[in-house]
């Protein structure tokens, strides 16, 4: 007797996990919003730029099962800038439009990997005084997996890398060109709908 309630309960379980299996798949026309954290580490190119931390986030929108168009952006990142005349402060604050495969998509895994291009707008504000960086365009990649909890959960982490060179000039004559192209690494949550 003992047996058969171990083997049912073990059919049963097995069930349950193979049909929460099949929930799992990043399927067309999911939508997925994404929030975290994530270090801007800025290399600069003779000015050194300092590295700060900020709240990311983004909205997701899965095209096919395996591809998916990703809208997102962050709080502001703050700066200081020391180098080649110039000394001061600024932030920026990145905005991304992206396209994103999953090679995973459509498929019952928990483990959800990507990988995106597209283009990304900085903006920068709060120079300090005498300071002026335009804000600019620049191409972008991401790499990134999310980790399904549930149906709707998972934990996520990504690294990314964009081109961003900004023009700058301050009130003491030095001009040129801030070539800062940010490393971004960052974790969070994924919400899936």
């Amino acid at each position: 007797m003992t047996k058969m309630k171990l083997l049912s309960a073990s059919i049963v379980a097995g069930s349950l996990i193979v049909a929460s299996q099949a929930t799992l798949a990043y399927e067309a026309g999911d939508i997925l919003l994404r929030g975290g954290v994530a270090e801007n580490n800025a290399t600069g190119d003779g000015i050194d730029v300092s590295d700060d931390s900020a709240f990311v986030g983004s909205v997701g929108y899965m095209i096919q099962d395996k591809v998916g168009v990703t809208l997102g952006g962050s709080d502001k990142f703050e700066h200081n800038l020391s180098g080649q005349g110039v000394n001061g402060e600024v932030d920026s604050q990145p905005i991304d439009l992206m396209v994103e495969y999953y090679p995973l998509g459509g498929l019952d895994s928990r483990i959800q990997p990507y990988a995106g291009v597209g283009a990304n707008y900085t903006r920068f504000s709060g120079e300090s005084s005498g300071l002026s960086v335009d804000n600019t365009w620049s191409p972008k990649g991401e790499v990134g997996i999310d980790l399904v909890v549930t149906d709707y959960l998972s934990f996520n982490g990504f690294a990314s890398y964009a081109d961003v060179d900004a023009d700058y000039n301050t009130a003491g004559g030095a001009s040129g060109e801030l070539d800062s192209d940010p490393v971004m690494v960052g974790g969070g949550v994924t919400l899936s709908f």
